[in-house]
């Protein structure tokens, strides 16, 4: 079985939700969930988690992850990009693909990991990386921007050449899609040649999930979680040698 390399990317700045990727979803630091969905993946190898804070990078070992350098403070700014922390992570680390598994993203199952980490491989010539996504309820094509002169208008001329598109209803246009963190997988290669994702972007297609960046959302999950449960914390109580829970 081929096995992928993991990336969690984790600052430690935040506004939204202070120090949120040690912040604690019922009960466990929320980098937890993104290490132990990695450690329970069969086709996961090695994690790693890019930071620039030693907390961070404490919690982070603790639980099983590799931090072998802090990430530069220029990296890890609010309007620092995924492709300065992946180039200087390529540059430190030598494997040919990471599966980036954002911690703001925190309940996935492992086995679906699996599936999106398998295709890639029967793919991977073809394309120049994998980023996760869902079906998002609206279309673009349904908002709105407000422009100089204070009115509302279209982000778009026309919809296949009717201007006045955005009282149309919303089955008429194009299904759109979110990224939203669960799994993207990103090619040394496609670094190397000055792009993230490149223009060849494999889509896997997952159900809703909820990003965290505001304490709402962090609320929403908690209660999700409380009324359904979920396949990482029922793992983390009850299930593994291979990660050692505080």
């Amino acid at each position: 079985m081929k096995k992928i390399a993991a990336l969690i990317p984790a600052r430690g700045g935040s506004k939204g939700v202070p120090h949120k990727n040690i912040h604690k979803l019922c009960g466990y630091p929320l980098i937890l969930y993104s290490i132990a969905a990695c450690k329970f993946c069969e086709e996961i190898g090695d994690v790693f988690v890019s930071t620039d804070d030693r907390e961070i990078a404490d919690v982070a070992e603790k639980y099983g992850a590799k931090v072998p350098f802090l990430r530069p403070e220029k990296y890890a700014g609010d309007k620092s990009t995924d492709y300065q922390y992946l180039k200087h992570f390529f540059s430190k680390v030598n494997v040919d693909e990471v599966a980036l598994i954002r911690p703001t993203t925190p309940l996935r199952n492992p086995v679906i990991l699996g599936e999106f980490i398998e295709k890639y491989f029967k793919i991977r010539e073809q394309i120049t990386s994998v980023r996760s996504m869902h079906e998002y309820s609206e279309s673009p094509y349904k908002f709105f921007k407000i422009n100089d002169e204070g009115f509302c208008e279209g982000f778009f001329k026309d919809f296949e050449g009717i201007k006045n598109y955005t009282n149309l209803p919303r089955q008429v246009f194009p299904k759109t899609y979110c990224p939203n963190g669960y799994i993207d997988i990103i090619k040394r290669e496609t670094i190397n040649n000055g792009k993230t994702h490149g223009d060849k972007i494999y889509p896997a297609v997952t159900d809703y999930v909820t990003e965290i960046d505001t304490f709402y959302e962090l609320k929403i999950i908690e209660n999700e979680l409380k009324i359904n449960g979920n396949l990482l914390i029922d793992l983390l109580q009850y299930g593994s040698n291979e990660l050692t829970i505080a």
